[in-house]
């Protein structure tokens, strides 16, 4: 297998979902790196959350607004979606018929504009379902338990029949639960922002069961660059978990945080939710190996970082 890598450096990359936790970032991590950054979807909260040198607003569904973002782009990254994984079930159809419309289209305008590769940033958490055997490798089955999930493993498989039908060279990152600066408090896949933020403000955080739910936490940065690195390496490997190998349940989030912020966390126990897998942790040697990526921040200077931005924004 042949591993080729290039300099992001100057290329002309577009962000899907530039506006989002993970999408701020990214912009910010590639006009560092010396790309030509253009975001498309909704304005980032805030002038210091701006780190894309042009801006497309738009729609997922907009196909002409998409057509605008694309021209001339040599990176895509898709970081759009559909809801979330809580929500996702309460009407399948709706959220499949438009995560498939929506990617079906990005994935016509992204052959007509002839863009080198596209970086899909999947979800490690959903696509596999309750997992038979940890870490989960990229060769486990694919069994999602919310539409979420399985709009995003559809994408997956587009993309693969689209490689063969147009030649469309892309890169698939399942990546674990981020956090970070930029992720806003109170969403349903914020979790670490929302205990933080409830923590800081001294308010008792709520938790859906028990607390036993385990998952797979990374920091944003560490995902910024397995993305950038995904879009600079040509190989014969297109798919990826990305995560930190650790699992942390809900209980062991709140503990940590209560020992970074040196206050004790209160918690409120509610019902569980049909839609969380139990738990999921990534196995991520094919990262290593191929796009030399591994995890460099450490869980709890991680939500150090993150508890100070949230501090000086709050």
């Amino acid at each position: 297998m042949t591993i080729v890598r290039d300099s992001i450096a100057g290329r002309h990359c577009v962000v899907l979902g530039a506006g989002g936790f993970i999408g701020t970032n990214l912009c910010r991590r590639l006009a560092d790196a010396g790309a030509v950054v253009t975001g498309f979807g909704r304005r980032p909260h805030g002038a210091d959350a701006m780190f894309a040198q042009h801006w497309v607003d738009g729609e997922f569904d907009d196909a002409d607004a998409i057509a605008r973002a694309l021209d001339g782009a040599e990176i895509v990254f898709h970081l759009l979606g559909g809801s979330d994984p809580s929500t996702s079930n309460r009407d399948p159809s709706t959220e499949l018929q438009r995560t498939l419309a929506g990617n079906l289209m990005l994935i016509a305008a992204a052959t007509q504009a002839r863009v080198r590769k596209l970086v899909f940033v999947s979800s490690g958490g959903t696509v596999y379902g309750p997992p038979a055997h940890l870490p989960i490798t990229e060769a486990a089955p694919t069994d999602p338990i919310s539409a979420y999930g399985l709009g995003k493993l559809a994408m997956e498989k587009l993309l693969g029949l689209y490689r063969l039908i147009d030649g469309l060279d892309y890169a698939i990152l399942r990546v674990a639960n981020p956090y970070g600066p930029f992720q806003r408090p109170n969403r349903a896949q914020g979790i670490v922002a929302t205990i933080l933020k409830r923590a800081i403000d001294g308010q008792p955080v709520e938790i859906w069961g028990d607390g036993s739910v385990i998952r797979d936490y990374l920091h944003v940065d560490d995902v910024c660059d397995a993305l950038i690195a995904a879009s600079v390496t040509q190989s014969d490997l297109r798919l990826f978990n990305i995560g930190s190998g650790i699992g942390r349940s809900l209980n062991d989030v709140v503990s940590s945080i209560s020992h970074v912020l040196g206050t004790e966390v209160e918690v409120t126990y509610r019902a569980a939710r049909a839609a969380d897998i139990p738990v999921n942790i990534l196995q991520c040697d094919r990262a290593r190996d191929v796009l030399h990526w591994t995890p460099k921040i450490d869980w709890h200077d991680g939500l150090r970082s993150t508890a100070a931005w949230m501090a000086a924004v709050s």
